[in-house]
């Protein structure tokens, strides 16, 4: 039996859903080099990342610049992709912020 996300989306054998947000998942998501190892990333780490992983919400970031160089250590860079992501995910499945906060504990926007 195939894994699906509470939407009924198939979920890759990482328990991953496809991204709501990046299509081109073969280049980073921040710079768009692709000559790098790639990383998933979820903005919503933590107790909410198998969440986010179910629903789409990640995307790809080149290992060292952009994966650990940008998401993990420049906290701007980290806000910005929560409230991208937010932003994203309330209008993909037609979330209030209310229901948004319900399920991953605040209001990044």
């Amino acid at each position: 039996m195939t894994a699906r996300n509470e939407y009924g989306v198939k979920l890759d054998k990482n328990g991953y859903a496809p991204s709501i947000i990046q299509t081109d998942t073969e280049h980073c998501w921040l710079c768009g080099c692709c000559d790098q190892k790639l990383d998933r990333h979820e903005p919503f780490n933590g107790p909410f990342r198998e969440k986010s992983k179910k629903l789409g919400m990640w995307i790809t970031l080149c290992h060292v610049r952009c994966h650990f160089g940008k998401a993990h250590r420049d906290f701007q860079t980290a806000q910005t992709l929560k409230r991208i992501t937010q932003a994203r995910a309330m209008h993909y499945y037609h979330w209030s912020t209310e229901e948004f906060i319900e399920r991953f504990g605040k209001n990044w926007l």
